[in-house]
């Protein structure tokens, strides 16, 4: 099934986990969006740097720290996602509060290993 994703801190550089991402996501047939600090492509998918209005997201994966979070937390939120994933080292309490707040699923998990072991 193919679940809209949308990758925060989307990179140019190859050994990134969020380049692997995005590469694995389009690999499974996931259609894929993602923002990041500077322009370009990965696997044929722009990297926006400004927030667009993104419609119908099922998945955001975080490729941010948890400081670098705050400052997109109300816009995460306000594309109502069906589910947000907390990569290992992007954990973060505080917006994982807010999202219980507001009904919206996450969980800490890798989406490499998700994707790999068809749990995605």
């Amino acid at each position: 099934m193919n679940k809209k994703t949308l990758v925060i801190g989307a990179s140019l550089k190859p050994e990134r986990y969020s380049n692997i991402a995005m590469k694995r996501l389009t690999s499974y047939n996931h259609d894929v969006v993602a923002f990041g600090l500077r322009e370009g492509q990965v696997a044929g998918i722009d990297i926006d740097t400004s927030l667009m209005p993104y419609k119908d997201i099922d998945t955001i994966t975080l490729y941010l720290n948890p400081e670098r979070q705050k400052a997109y937390y109300e816009y995460l939120i306000g594309l109502q996602p069906k589910r947000i994933i907390f990569n290992p080292g992007t954990e973060n309490s505080e917006f994982q509060n807010l999202l219980k707040q507001q009904g919206i699923y996450f969980e800490e998990a890798c989406t490499l290993v998700l994707l790999s072991t068809n749990q995605y």
